[in-house]
């Protein structure tokens, strides 16, 4: 719940300072009585006028809140002559709202303290020289000049040079990642090695990190369930005090009663430990490149039970491999890989890159063609020493003229019902030569994450693909996933999503954020894979992982365990100290003075206790409740 309240610049540490020493006057009897009581009158009732005018702005809206508790509290504090305990609880919540100031900082941290590294002045080429700019006249397509140790101040495409690129200030990565000609790059972002010249795509307020912290901001403004319940039961909470108020005095007439259990009973440290928790936890999964919308998002990952998965691009690497080579000819395995490294060299088809990578990985050696035709969806031809080398469908070959043995047809047919993936034929001469196939990549972290998740109290995981039966069946049974469903178009993958869609618990959806952005919008809780430098995919998800990490799945699922464990801690610590306090004042033990004091050193442990999350690290949380 954030406060309205009269804050003036400084006025909450000047208050609290003087408070406390008010407090050390008026225990070491340093000073005489006559001015020790000035002291108390005028500093309490100088504290207490923010509280009042905020009760009041509440009772303006209808609502009840924890400053019209305070607020009465305090009145009748002053009205009693109680000049310590209304410095005591003063003291209390000018503390809270240094807390609370304090917490919206260090939500922001995380991200914006990156903007101070920024440099006011650009390195950009104009024409064959190189001057300095302001970072704000920078423009779109402008060459920026980017050297050894400085950050990337735009979005843009590596025109020159090459480097290695720290992207952890939107990634969470350690390892620097090497940038070349073509590349992207990303504003923020450090070159840790080389020279770059960059051509501007993206300025100012339009840059992902730019985007990245209004995102981290506006979460603040979205009120978690339980912080929705912290407020309700505030409202229930102090109708409650109120009237128990009233029946102690009714039948204690005794208003020095009265005052303590409203001391004792003020629960402005709840109003701000909640939020705090919740800043705390979406600002660690910033840190950690784990964008989160808001509360909301971060409490209901907790409530998840079900997890569907895109494919491609999710659990596997989007990326086609070279699985293994049969040779149908005279020709062996690598000679046959090594002529269609030669026929794809000039191909930008995703299968050509397959076969490179292959043969670069393997050091297979492949000569460059003399001549080069692509034809788009069908395949390519090319001429090596006046031989030409044809590599595509099986269509596409026999319509090129190349025979097929019957024996070659059988082989293939065979290769056919067992392969998983997808088949390249090569041919040489007219004849065909081989056949290669090609798998996508499976993630390295799947099978792990998949585990975390079950650990973690996800009982269903559910990949969605239009990918063959055969092909879904091996990623789900080498993965471990709970059920699949293959052979799916945009629409069906919909239409399975309000399947599992139910009451009981939350449903999210994992996919990349553009082709999936109907599924992403439709699910309780919709998370994107690889945001980092893509609009649409931190359009449509309610989370954006800014690198391409399944891991950082149950990591995210991980902190919202965290936050609404501590804030339900909070709230009972809050009932026990309560009771506590309760229970000295009906037996006498303490007065309003000691109930006030009572109130200041105890709101302290669930404000300290929601501060752990600021010290969030994966793997190096400590939390009593786990091991």
């Amino acid at each position: 719940m954030k406060r309205k309240i009269i804050q003036f610049v400084g006025l909450d540490k000047f208050l609290l300072g003087t408070l406390f020493v008010v407090l050390i006057l008026h225990y070491s009897h340093f000073v005489s009585d006559s001015l020790d009581a000035v002291f108390l009158t005028f500093f309490a009732s100088i504290a207490t006028l923010p509280i009042l005018y905020s009760a009041y702005q509440s009772l303006k809206k209808k609502k009840i809140t924890v400053d019209l508790l305070a607020g009465v509290a305090l009145t009748v504090s002053l009205l009693t002559q109680q000049w310590a305990s209304a410095v005591f609880i003063n003291l209390m919540l000018t503390s809270a709202r240094i807390f609370d100031g304090y917490t919206q900082d260090r939500a922001r941290s995380a991200i914006k303290s990156l903007l101070k590294l920024r440099p006011e002045k650009v390195k950009v080429k104009r024409g064959e020289e190189i001057i300095e700019e302001s970072l704000t006249k920078i423009q779109k397509d402008d060459l920026i000049i980017v050297e050894l140790g400085d950050r990337i101040p735009v979005d843009g495409i590596v025109a020159s040079g090459m480097a290695q690129i720290d992207q952890s200030s939107l990634t969470g990565e350690s390892l620097p990642v090497e940038k070349g000609v073509g590349d992207e790059v990303l504003s923020s972002t450090m070159n840790v090695s080389g020279s770059l010249v960059i051509r501007a795509e993206k300025v100012g307020k339009d840059t992902t990190f730019e985007k990245v912290v209004k995102l981290v901001e506006e979460s603040q403004k979205d009120k978690a369930g339980i912080q929705t319940t912290a407020d309700r039961f505030t409202a229930w909470y102090i109708s409650i005090t109120f009237l128990g108020a009233i029946l102690v005095y009714v039948f204690s007439r005794d208003l020095n009663v009265v005052l303590s259990v409203l001391l004792v009973t003020c629960a402005d440290d709840i109003a701000v430990a909640i939020p705090m928790a919740f800043s705390a936890g979406i600002a660690s999964a910033a840190r950690q490149g784990i964008i989160i919308k808001g509360g909301s998002f971060l409490e209901g990952l907790m409530q998840v039970k079900t997890i569907i998965m895109d494919k491609t691009g999710t659990l596997t690497k989007g990326m086609l491999k070279v699985s293994q080579i049969y040779a149908l000819s005279e020709k062996t395995p690598s000679e046959v890989v090594s002529l269609a490294a030669s026929a794809d060299f000039f191909s930008e088809h995703p299968v050509a890159h397959a076969i490179i990578r292959y043969v670069t990985e393997q050091k297979i050696a492949f000569e460059k063609t003399e001549e080069f035709e692509e034809h788009s969806g069908q395949g390519s031809l090319a001429v090596l020493s006046g031989k030409k080398i044809i590599c595509g469908k099986m269509d596409f070959l026999q319509n090129s003229g190349i025979t097929i043995s019957p024996e070659q047809q059988g082989k293939i047919e065979k290769i056919r019902e067992e392969a998983v993936g997808s088949i390249l034929p090569v041919a040489y001469e007219g004849k065909l030569i081989g056949i290669i196939l090609l798998e996508d990549e499976i993630r390295e972290e799947a099978v792990a994450t998949i585990k975390k998740l079950r650990t973690l109290g996800v009982e269903k995981i559910i990949m969605l693909t239009g990918d063959n039966e055969k092909v879904a069946k091996k990623v789900s049974d080498s993965i471990g996933l709970t059920a699949y469903h293959a052979n799916l178009l945009p629409e069906d993958k919909i239409k399975y999503i309000r399947q599992y869609l139910n009451a009981k618990s939350k449903v999210a959806m994992i996919g990349d954020g553009v082709n999936d952005a109907a599924a992403l919008a439709l699910a309780d809780i919709g998370i994107a894979m690889g945001a980092l430098g893509t609009d649409a995919a931190i359009e449509a998800a309610d989370i954006a992982l800014m690198k391409d990490d399944l891991s950082k799945v149950p990591e995210a699922i991980e902190i919202s365990q965290s936050v609404t464990r501590i804030s339900r801690q909070n709230f009972w610590v809050w009932g026990l100290v309560n009771a506590v306090g309760l229970g000295l004042v009906f037996s006498k033990i303490i007065g309003p003075e000691g109930a006030a004091a009572f109130n200041f050193v105890t709101d302290f442990f669930p404000l300290l206790n929601s501060m752990r999350m600021f010290g969030y690290r994966s793997g190096f949380f400590f939390d009593a409740e786990k091991k």
